[in-house]
């Protein structure tokens, strides 16, 4: 006769061996080797300085209304809120996906009655009632670790996701702060506009009275109106742009489409000369795009071992227990507690090579997942010496772009005495005052150019997404 211990002992030998016996590989991090420094950074890096990522964007944007304006984007932004509720999805899938590690245990009432037809011996219609109170309990034992793989899967989905919203984070840090230096740099063009637009209008005035004097003629007066309505034309396409622009923005702040608070100038805003990128290395742990391309291979492998426990017997233990009673007052007694207790093992015999092709799509996914890795990886640094790259080159081009402007306004004065003097006509100033304009809105757009770069770096470098 069996003891009533025992199949409890069976059960608990059964749970201890199965913690050792998990099938599938274990995870190991691809083996990628970073370069020795980025392409483009203008020194070796050094070990001991803190890379421009590690900096919080607060540190690395000082304009106080670009601050506030990332920090409302990070809490009302749609995409970050969009992110937020994937985080919970992936929450809830976690925890569905570990519960089948443990045993599931209903309980149930049921009270049941009914009244026959037949007769009893004293002519009455026979009636009949019955209570039951019970529970039943089952456990699909994780012999093989089919489901602690696949709560290894669901867990690296969940940190994959939860990247996922920094990478949000950082690429709207980096958006937030380029829309913003572009509204600064057509307020600066508008400026620009409006000032030609104020001298043109003197020259205007000028060659007009000269006109009336006979000094000049009338063709000069109307290449003179046509410097003006130029300007003007342009600051009419600014307006319109600035007002797009400041839509933009606001939609990326999480308002509805209106103005935008401005700081300092596109002129005032700082910016490293020289950028510190830090240890290639550290590019692996920092990128939010690298970490989720990883967590995707954690949870491919642990596919793998989903997949291979297919091979092996599912081991299930179940049971209920209760009591049962025709009356109530009998229900707790020794005469009306039932129960039973049972294991079973199903072993796949023949499936038509199901689990062979399910363990080596596994496999495949796996390798696409790796290769998906070495691809970000890559990707990441070519990014990093593309921005790297893009700055100096920035720099370069904002300087030659100043002497540009500075020969440009020497040479529309001297076009403008020339004129004066009689020596030429006003073609030559018309032409030298067109090159002007020319060469300030240059500058302006190459300013703005060398402070997207330097966003770019630290959206490159892995920055932006730390709280």
């Amino acid at each position: 006769m069996m003891r009533r211990g025992y199949p409890l002992a069976v059960a608990v030998a059964l749970l201890t061996t199965s913690a050792c016996a998990t099938v599938g590989p274990d995870y190991t991090r691809p083996d990628v080797t970073p370069p020795a420094m980025f392409r483009g950074a203008e020194a070796a890096p050094d070990a001991t300085a803190p890379a421009l990522a590690e900096t919080h964007w607060a540190t690395v944007f000082v304009d106080e209304p670009l601050q506030e304006l990332i920090g409302t984007a990070l809490r009302e932004n749609y995409d970050v809120r969009i992110a937020a509720a994937r985080i919970a999805q992936a929450e809830a899938t976690f925890g569905v996906t570990r519960s089948n590690q443990f045993p599931t245990v209903d309980a149930q009432a049921v009270g049941q009655g009914q009244r026959s037809s037949l007769q009893s011996s004293t002519g009455d219609a026979r009636t009949a009632g019955v209570i039951q109170l019970g529970g039943t309990a089952s456990w699909d034992l994780d012999f093989w670790g089919r489901y602690r793989r696949a709560t290894e899967s669901a867990r690296a989905q969940l940190i994959a996701t939860e990247w996922g919203r920094h990478a949000v984070a950082a690429s709207l840090v980096s958006r937030v702060a380029s829309a913003y230096y572009t509204l600064r740099a057509l307020d600066l063009e508008r400026e620009i506009a409006q000032r030609t637009i104020e001298t043109r209008q003197e020259s205007l005035r000028l060659t007009q009275v000269r006109e009336r004097g006979g000094a000049t003629s009338l063709v000069d007066v109307r290449q003179a109106e046509q410097l003006v309505l130029g300007a003007r034309a342009r600051l009419v396409d600014l307006d319109r742009l600035t007002a797009q622009q400041e839509n933009l923005l606001s939609v990326l702040v999480g308002r509805d489409p209106g103005p935008v608070a401005r700081g300092r100038a596109l002129t005032d805003q700082p910016h490293a000369p020289v950028v510190p990128a830090g240890l290639p290395s550290d590019l692996i742990e920092r990128r939010p795009d690298v970490r989720i391309a990883e967590q995707q291979i954690i949870a491919a492998n642990a596919g793998i071992g989903v997949a291979k426990a297919a091979y092996f017997p599912r081991i299930a233990l179940t049971g209920s227990g209760g009591v049962a009673s025709t009356a109530l007052s009998a229900l707790f007694t020794g005469a009306a507690g039932a129960w039973t207790a049972a294991a079973s093992a199903v072993q796949p015999v023949f499936n038509a090579g199901r689990t062979r092709s399910q363990v080596a799509l596994a496999e495949a996914r796996r390798e696409e997942a790796e290769l998906a890795y070495r691809q970000t990886v890559q990707q990441a640094f070519r990014e990093v010496s593309d921005a790297l790259v893009g700055y100096q080159q920035t720099q370069e081009l904002r300087a030659v772009q100043e002497s540009l402007v500075d020969a440009a306004r020497d040479a529309r004065r001297l076009a403008d005495l020339r004129y004066q003097g009689g020596a030429s006509s006003y073609l030559d100033v018309l032409d030298s005052d067109t090159r002007l304009f020319d060469a300030e809105l240059g500058l302006v757009r190459a300013r703005l150019g060398e402070l997207t770069t330097f966003v770019e770096i630290y959206r490159a470098l892995g920055g932006g997404w730390q709280d």
